[in-house]
């Protein structure tokens, strides 16, 4: 386990070498109730895949890293796209990103992507991402909120986090906030300046197909879909050999692409 200071305080992370010093390092970005730990072992699946150097880390507020202030504010999927993002690949000294987001963390990859015009950027990767809040989406996040009190998921979860309150009730209360109600980043999708793999489970409870073909419908940039079906909302748990062939596939790509342009 390894920790570096952001923004004055301690943030988990893992580093996997890379077997090819040419190629991007892949960032991960977990999901709301993510960690390090909860990846299992897909990052490293992908990391031998790719031949590519691999970061893991925990948001304030999970695994291992520094706790977060709760509840959360609407707007704290941008905070952590646009101030914490930057300031871990700084201090790690991250020059050239591939980011792969699950959920939440396919959300902060796609602001950070539709933000920035980043030329160390080489391409985003957005596992069940979600753009504006759906009916479905809410009250399956109410309902998890149920669960977690009524329940064993606080002693699950504690298996993960160093303080699971933390984690639970700043993803969970930012969500069910009343002002959630309106939140919408897909206009960050008409930034997109990098080549974009979208993927979604077709039972995903937590987000419908819209917000993956909201990405195919507003992008300026290449997007590739994979819809899975028979999988819900983390495919690479649930479908993880084709989740792992379409990244494999989508980075390929990409790192081809680069060497012609950087060759050119």
């Amino acid at each position: 386990m390894a920790f570096v200071d952001v923004d004055g305080e301690r943030l988990e992370y893992l580093l996997i070498a890379a077997q090819r010093k040419d190629r991007p390092t892949l960032v991960f970005l977990h999901e709301g109730l993510g960690s390090v730990a909860l990846w299992r072992d897909f990052p490293a699946r992908v990391a031998q895949a790719t031949a590519c150097r691999t970061l893991l880390w925990s948001r304030f507020g999970h695994g291992h890293s520094a706790s977060s202030s709760v509840p959360r504010r609407p707007e704290y999927l941008h905070q952590e796209a646009l101030q914490r993002l930057p300031a871990l690949l700084a201090a790690l000294a991250i020059e050239r990103p591939l980011l792969i987001g699950h959920s939440d963390g396919a959300s902060i990859a796609a602001v950070y992507s539709g933000s920035f015009d980043d030329a160390r950027l080489a391409g985003a990767v957005l596992i069940a991402p979600h753009f504006f809040t759906e009916p479905e989406g809410l009250s399956s996040i109410a309902a998890a909120g149920e669960a977690y009190e009524n329940s064993d998921l606080r002693q699950k979860l504690g298996k993960y986090h160093r303080d699971p309150d933390n984690a639970f009730y700043g993803w969970n209360g930012a969500w069910l906030d009343p002002d959630f109600k309106h939140w919408n980043i897909a206009g960050t999708i008409d930034g997109f300046n990098v080549p974009v793999l979208a993927i979604q489970g077709e039972a995903d409870r937590y987000g419908t197909l819209a917000q993956v073909y909201e990405i195919e419908r507003r992008s300026p940039s290449p997007v590739t879909l994979e819809i899975l079906p028979g999988c819900g909302h983390s495919p690479h748990l649930e479908k993880p050999e084709a989740t792992l062939a379409a990244i494999a596939r989508f980075a390929d790509s990409v790192l081809t692409t680069g060497a012609r342009a950087e060759r050119a």
